[in-house]
């Protein structure tokens, strides 16, 4: 029986071309449009750490002195040297890593003529097992190598393969800046997104970094640390190191919290902190901490821009459009074939076969709209890729967002084809054939 509709269905679309291509290209342009938005709005609200973004947490606290105080105002995001490094020597989540992204020069087994920039991240010991970042070779470094500012590199595995060969960098030397560090790891494939980590140097879309050096290596090595510093109580930019700068913020912070009673303790912890360090002195403003959760921490910072989600609601409201028009067609369309329709009752076809007929048809223009969707939809994305928007780059049509393409097209097309169908397959017999 499939295959019979299937068969009046394609004779019924060749026979009138125009309007079966007007509805696969009104169907066609919504999708498109739609799922073009759809999609960036898809990579740009994605879980980074799928199973774990739960129990990771940013935490605030503030430093800062009295000058330009306002109640209403929000904590800093980053953290003094200071605080960071008495965070992690109180220890109170399960893991807790404190970070920086700069830059060192590389100077490969070329020659230093050959030499180039490589953006590096400055981390505590715990950065990898903290995130899940995932290992080819090798391994990350241990607490004892922070605390002994140990010249040891993990190099991400483009960096690596470029270098040495992936499969051959741990137990290497690289020169980075003045010294010389041993390769203890390779970090495998892994760049998540949105970036959820450093959102005040490198943005939400940014690329992770090449290299990962030890936090303690890096400031007592004077390589380039931090990409962004913020400094209060007129200090200005530090002249010296960061490590003597106990009025700049420049790090971040993470934490890991294994369940709700850890997460509120955690907070009672913040604000005890920030209590006892007003009264030594350093904080003069009242205690003010904040924490939040990755996917907290994204909606903090609005990650997702306004204009994203309006474009979004308008390229959905487009698709209505479209689809409304295509009702309109489909009842033009099964209405001049009233006559057919009635030929086919009287000769014992129900109504529900009629409608199981029509409604087939109409999923099958929804599937050409659906593929036309589709190549429309990678062109809309490929335009998205040119604009200089941070998202742009991260703007793909993957495999979870092709099946929703094509389900969307063929739940339009049912959609629309409901109504019509179901109005021509009610239609008397006597009226369609008194018409012939």
């Amino acid at each position: 029986m499939i295959g019979y509709y299937t068969e009046l269905a394609l004779r019924s679309l060749r026979r009138s071309p125009i309007l079966t291509a007007l509805m696969v290209l009104a169907i066609g342009l919504g999708i498109g449009a739609s799922m073009t938005m759809l999609t960036v709005l898809h990579v740009m609200t994605a879980d980074p750490v799928p199973g774990k973004s739960a129990q990771l947490f940013y935490p605030q606290i503030d430093p800062q002195d009295k000058d330009g105080y306002h109640a209403e105002d929000k904590p800093p995001a980053l953290f003094t040297w200071t605080d960071a490094t008495n965070l992690l020597r109180d220890h109170r989540g399960s893991r807790q890593a404190a970070m920086s992204r700069g830059q060192v020069t590389v100077r490969p087994p070329q020659g230093k003529e050959r030499a180039f920039f490589e953006s590096t991240r400055f981390a505590s010991s715990e950065f990898f097992n903290l995130f899940d970042v995932p290992f080819s070779h090798g391994h990350g470094w241990t607490a004892d190598d922070d605390t002994k500012h140990a010249r040891v590199v993990v190099l991400d595995h483009k960096l690596a393969d470029k270098l040495f060969g992936a499969d051959r960098a741990v137990g290497q030397s690289v020169h980075l800046g003045d010294y010389s560090y041993r390769v203890i790891g390779v970090i495998d494939h892994w760049d998540p997104s949105p970036h959820f980590y450093d959102l005040e140097s490198q943005g939400a879309f940014g690329h992770s970094e090449s290299i990962y050096m030890p936090l303690e290596t890096g400031v007592a090595d004077k390589q380039s640390v931090a990409s962004t510093v913020q400094c209060f109580s007129n200090a200005g930019f530090p002249s010296g190191s960061l490590k003597d700068a106990p009025n700049c913020e420049w790090l971040e912070y993470w934490v890991k919290l294994d369940t709700p009673e850890a997460t509120k303790d955690y907070r009672d912890y913040l604000l005890h902190y920030s209590q006892e360090q007003r009264a030594l002195g350093r904080f003069e403003r009242p205690p003010h901490v904040g924490l939040h959760d990755l996917m907290g921490w994204l909606d903090y910072n609005h990650v997702i821009p306004g204009s994203v989600q309006l474009q979004t609601l308008l390229a959905l409201g487009f698709l209505l459009v479209c689809l409304v028009n295509t009702v309109a067609l489909l009842l033009v369309k099964f209405m001049r074939r009233s006559s057919e329709l009635s030929v086919r009752r009287a000769m014992g076809a129900s109504r529900r076969d009629l409608f199981a007929q029509l409604l087939g048809e109409a999923a099958m223009i929804g599937l050409g709209g659906g593929l036309l969707g589709l190549l429309l939809a990678w062109g809309g994305l490929w335009i998205v890729r040119q604009q200089p928007a941070d998202y742009a780059q991260v703007a793909y049509l993957d495999v979870p967002m092709l099946g929703v393409a094509l389900g969307l097209a063929l739940l339009a097309s049912v959609f629309a084809g409901v109504f019509p169908a179901w109005r021509a397959s009610v239609l008397p017999p006597a009226r369609g054939l008194k018409l012939q």
